[in-house]
């Protein structure tokens, strides 16, 4: 790259904002949603206590690494009274292919006596009530409120952390600062699916090492300076 084009580069983008303006924000969500209007979890549950376990268990964890382990496990424990009986040592074989399989045992364990001891062995569909159960942190917190659920909460993980500061929709040096400023950004119609269109995109496009900018819908909107060169291939007819 010249001088020159170094100039004209550095030029295009003090002209423009870091973040995204609002109509450009209603616009990255309108494109995300005309591509899944119905987007999921890839987690897979079908309950809001099985929802919990397998949030628990994916922390440092694929979601295809937890449903393999979680396949074996809920059709012979999926409700509290099941896991504590089950006891952490019976919970380990199951769950032993995924990282950290014997802190989350003991967490997971300590959770389910907590919810029969606490809550009738049913999810609280309370904030404060979940971070207080062994394991649950505001992450997870937030995606059982939002999935489980249908509160508009944003769970902010290591994807939807890049992806709202590459593309300038929320920056933010801190998972809370980001978690914050997204509330405030996302428009309300959006704000209930934002998190899974946001985890998807970082998970599949806007990946770490290399994102995938010639195939991304949002490329014109995003303020990521070091795209990945090329344009997509055309479809064949």
């Amino acid at each position: 790259m010249t001088a020159t084009t170094k100039k004209k580069t550095a030029a295009k983008r003090t002209r423009r904002n870091a973040r995204l303006t609002p109509a450009e924000v209603e616009t990255m969500f309108a494109r995300l949603k005309a591509l899944n209007p119905k987007p999921v979890t890839e987690l897979e549950y079908r309950t809001p206590y099985e929802l919990l376990v397998a949030v628990t268990l994916s922390a440092q964890a694929t979601d295809v690494g937890v449903n393999k382990a979680t396949r074996k496990l809920f059709p012979v424990a999926n409700t509290p009274q099941a896991i504590a009986k089950l006891g952490v040592e019976g919970l380990k074989p199951y769950i032993s292919t995924i990282g950290l399989y014997n802190t989350k045992a003991a967490n997971v364990v300590a959770m389910a006596q907590q919810l029969i001891e606490h809550h009738g062995g049913e999810v609280p569909r309370d904030r404060e009530a979940l971070e207080a159960l062994p394991g649950v942190g505001r992450k997870t917190a937030n995606v059982v409120l939002n999935t489980a659920f249908g509160e508009p909460t944003m769970a902010v993980d290591t994807h939807i952390f890049r992806v709202a500061n590459r593309t300038g929709l929320a920056p933010g040096k801190t998972v809370r600062a980001v978690e914050d400023e997204l509330l405030r950004v996302v428009p309300p119609a959006y704000l209930h699916d934002a998190h899974h269109w946001l985890i998807l995109h970082g998970r599949y496009v806007c990946k770490a090492r290399k994102p995938d900018c010639p195939h991304c819908v949002l490329r014109d909107l995003c303020r990521f300076p070091d795209k990945t060169p090329g344009e997509p291939e055309p479809v064949a007819m």
